[in-house]
C-alpha cells in the first residue's frame, strides 16, 4: 500500500508539473502600454483658464483677511490649482531648445511659489499668504518678461 501511494503521488506531481510548464509556455497577451502625461490644451488656454482666474480670485480673497475656515480652504485649493498649472506648463516647453531651460525654471518657480501660498493658506497665515501671492505674481511676470508676453500680473490691483 505504501508503494502504491508513493507511485500515485509521484504521478500526480509529474502531471501537475507538466500542466504548470504548459501554462507558462503559452504566449501571454500583449500588454497595453501604460499612459504617460502628454499636453492636451494650448499654453494660452492654461493661462486663461487656470492661472489668470485663480490668481485674480486669490487677490480678491486675500484683499482682506479671510474670516472663516471655508475661505481659507478655498484659497488653498486655488493655490494648488496654480501649482499644478506650473506642472502642466513644464510639459509644454517652447519648440526652440534655447528657451527650454528658462521655461522650465519659470514654470518651477510658479509651482513652488503657489505651493508656498497653499501652505500659508492651510496655516491661515494672512501675511505669509499675501507675500506668497506676490511671489506667484513675480514668478509669472519674470516668465512673461523672458518670453516677451505683454501681460503684467498684479495680484492686488485694488491696493493701488
Amino acid at each position: 500500500m505504501t508503494r502504491t501511494r508513493f507511485w500515485f503521488a509521484t504521478a500526480v506531481f509529474a502531471v501537475g508539473a507538466v500542466f504548470l510548464s504548459l501554462a507558462h509556455s503559452q504566449p501571454q497577451p500583449a500588454r497595453k502600454p501604460l499612459p504617460k502625461p502628454e499636453p492636451v490644451a494650448e499654453t494660452k488656454l492654461l493661462m486663461e483658464g487656470i492661472a489668470d482666474p485663480n490668481t485674480r480670485a486669490l487677490g480678491k480673497l486675500l484683499a482682506a483677511k479671510p474670516k472663516d475656515a471655508d475661505a481659507w480652504a478655498f484659497a488653498r485649493g486655488q493655490s494648488l490649482l496654480l501649482a499644478e498649472a506650473g506642472n502642466l506648463l513644464m510639459m509644454r516647453p517652447p519648440k526652440s531648445k534655447a528657451g527650454e531651460d528658462s521655461w522650465l525654471t519659470h514654470a518651477g518657480e510658479l509651482r513652488d511659489s503657489a505651493t508656498a501660498l497653499a501652505r500659508a493658506a492651510a496655516a491661515k497665515d494672512y501675511l505669509q499668504a499675501r507675500t506668497a501671492l506676490a511671489g506667484v505674481a513675480n514668478a509669472c511676470n519674470r516668465c512673461h518678461q523672458t518670453f516677451r508676453v505683454g501681460l503684467r500680473v498684479d495680484p492686488f490691483p485694488e491696493d493701488r
